[in-house]
């Protein structure tokens, strides 16, 4: 594929892989929805804090999950280090999960009648 960056004084064309467009049409699509977005590589080491922006949770609720081995971590001095591969897995699962529910509760609508 090749973007054409035009500016005042000329453009330039960039040809880039597919998969790169893809990602770069998705970020433009939640954007355009006035989502947060923020691009990362899986196998890097983000702060807790870090860590509860991604889930979208406190900074000690997220501290509690890693406490609790529900996300892997090590610590470096008094500090937490997590690996951002493993959020997103943990993400990833709850919204697995929260489909779930969601799934059965529909199926116990229907199954009652209640017009779903």
């Amino acid at each position: 594929m090749k973007f054409v960056f035009q500016e005042r004084k000329g453009s330039e064309a960039v040809v880039i892989p597919k998969t790169a467009a893809r990602l770069f049409h998705t970020i433009l699509v939640h954007l355009s929805e006035g989502e947060m977005v923020s691009v990362t590589t899986q196998h890097r080491e983000i702060s807790s804090q870090q860590g509860a922006d991604l889930l979208n949770v406190s900074r000690p609720y997220f501290v509690k999950l890693l406490d609790t081995g529900k996300i892997p971590h090590r610590k470096v001095g008094s500090h937490r280090r997590v690996y951002a591969k493993d959020v997103l897995r943990y993400k990833k699962s709850l919204e697995a999960a929260r489909v779930r529910s969601l799934n059965e509760l529909t199926k116990q609508a229907q199954e009652m009648g209640m017009g779903y």
